[in-house]
């Protein structure tokens, strides 16, 4: 990386990275701007881990935000020349603490912030514990009712992070197509729209499967609905998964007639040409 077809070179802006300062990360920032820096990725935005009210307490998934800007700032003056870095944040948000994730962005001064649900019905996604007692489709409608509540109320956010996250933590419900939900998608992917709202494309199950969280159908329906804003995220938690199979999504977004992807700064979208 970057790619080079021909006297093209194929770029790559990856939008999902995570560093010491999420909880289920000790990998420091500098080792992953170096490995970025030698695959010749144009971009990366650190998005740690931020999830307020978490449902297990013996899990801490919170950070000392002016810590965080302050090395951030050290990585951007020793690395100016040589890539840009910005800075982000992955926000779990649950319908209950929205005031207090959009106060918390506010005062921020944030790149690019992803809104993801990694909790539902204040039950884990992760220990299975909000599947109990749920069909596929009972746990789909509580969890597509949760993110569009919180899309409609939460203002401060860019993208909704990994929307089909249900398929990475439950074999059944992985099982089943989001196709299925189209009439209830639609609904979710034009509130997203009207509000200049996106969706990433977060490539971390390619690393376990041979699929995306979200396929190709359901990425061409949200670009026939008009959705523009899209990024790319590897959601890595170590330097090796950077930018991963980023050109194998490049190709589907083509395929669809996406021509650019979203990058970011100071929360405003640009768009690059894929």
């Amino acid at each position: 990386m970057p790619l080079k077809l021909g006297v093209i070179i194929i770029m790559y802006y990856d939008y999902h990275v995570h560093s010491r300062f999420s909880s289920d990360c000790d990998v420091d920032m500098k080792d992953i701007i170096e490995r970025a820096i030698e695959f010749g990725i144009k971009e990366i935005c650190f998005t740690d881990h931020t999830d307020y009210d978490y449902c297990d307490p013996s899990i801490n998934f919170e950070f000392d935000i002016d810590e965080y800007t302050r090395y951030i700032d050290l990585m951007r003056n020793n690395y100016e020349n040589k890539i840009k870095i910005l800075k982000g944040i992955e926000m779990g948000i649950q319908p209950h603490i929205i005031g207090k994730c959009d106060r918390v962005i506010a005062k921020g001064d944030f790149d690019f912030v992803i809104s993801s649900i990694h909790t539902c019905n204040r039950k884990d996604l992760y220990n299975g514990d909000f599947y109990r007692g749920k069909t596929a489709r009972e746990a789909y409608l509580k969890y597509f009712e949760e993110l569009l509540y919180c899309i409609k109320n939460f203002k401060n956010f860019n993208v909704i992070g990994h929307l089909n996250i249900l398929a990475r933590y439950n074999k059944a419900v992985a099982k089943e197509k989001l196709s299925s939900y189209f009439d209830i998608l639609e609904v979710i992917f034009k509130a997203l729209i009207e509000r200049n709202k996106g969706i990433e494309i977060n490539t971390s199950s390619l690393r376990y499967s041979d699929t995306l969280l979200l396929s190709a159908d359901v990425l061409k329906f949200y670009y026939e609905l008009g959705g523009k804003v899209i990024t790319l995220g590897s959601d890595t938690h170590v330097p090796h998964t950077l930018a991963y199979k980023f050109d194998y999504v490049y190709e589907i977004l083509k395929e669809i007639g996406f021509k650019y992807i979203a990058t970011f700064e100071k929360m405003e979208p640009r768009f690059v040409r894929i």
